[in-house]
């Protein structure tokens, strides 16, 4: 079997670094041990130390000198600086989606939107990840795709969080099937009004259980 290079393990281990980082199976303030996590993913210490600089430049891990590397604490007071920035990004890349997607693009989204029924808290949080990446990758700009995916992460974060204390998340899936239709149907004003509307009602789901 042919080994793994440096960088796909590095690939790798960013992956599985970033899951464990928003589903808070590495909690916020936690240190990243790094022989446990070489161990766990199965990766050398270089591609983990690769991996752990990129989502350092993503805030979701702080390197303190001397001390370690710790996951990112979280600060409610974030949220209203994290929505005023993913609204507008998330504006932005529905409504470029729904000019530039292609046929490709399509088959992924209708796909997504045959799923937007699946019950359960944790699964459409699921589904909203995949639906805001296909989203993001259907606006055919990798600058906008990767901004937007790094302000939803941190958001990620704040959802699984609270998620035991979330109240019915029906009106979620209601916004994502208005924007996926609106990105389908080409109209990009729809669109981007249903991603901004989409992402200000996280916001006040979280904050009204904090």
């Amino acid at each position: 079997m042919p080994t793994r290079t440096t960088a796909s393990q590095a690939d790798v281990a960013y992956a599985e670094l970033l899951h464990l980082l928003i589903r808070l199976d590495i909690p916020p303030g936690a240190p990243l041990v790094e022989s446990e996590l070489t161990e766990r993913i199965g990766v050398g210490r270089t591609p983990l130390r690769d991996a752990i600089h990129r989502l350092e430049m993503q805030r979701l891990v702080v390197i303190h000198p001397r001390r370690g590397t710790f996951a990112t604490g979280v600060d409610m007071g974030d949220l209203a600086l994290i929505t005023d920035v993913r609204a507008e990004l998330e504006a932005l890349a529905a409504s470029q989606a729904a000019i530039r997607a292609n046929r490709a693009d399509h088959t992924v989204l209708h796909r997504l939107l045959g799923k937007v029924e699946v019950p359960g808290t944790r699964k459409q949080i699921d589904l909203d990840t995949d639906i805001h990446r296909a989203v993001h990758a259907a606006s055919h700009n990798h600058f906008l795709a990767s901004t937007a995916g790094m302000y939803h992460n941190l958001a990620q974060r704040l959802w699984h969080l609270f998620i035991d204390r979330m109240p019915d998340i029906t009106s979620h899936v209601e916004d994502h099937r208005t924007l996926l239709t609106a990105v389908l149907d080409g109209d990009a004003d729809s669109a981007s009004t249903a991603a901004r509307d989409h992402v200000r009602r996280f916001e006040q789901s979280v904050a009204g259980v904090v």
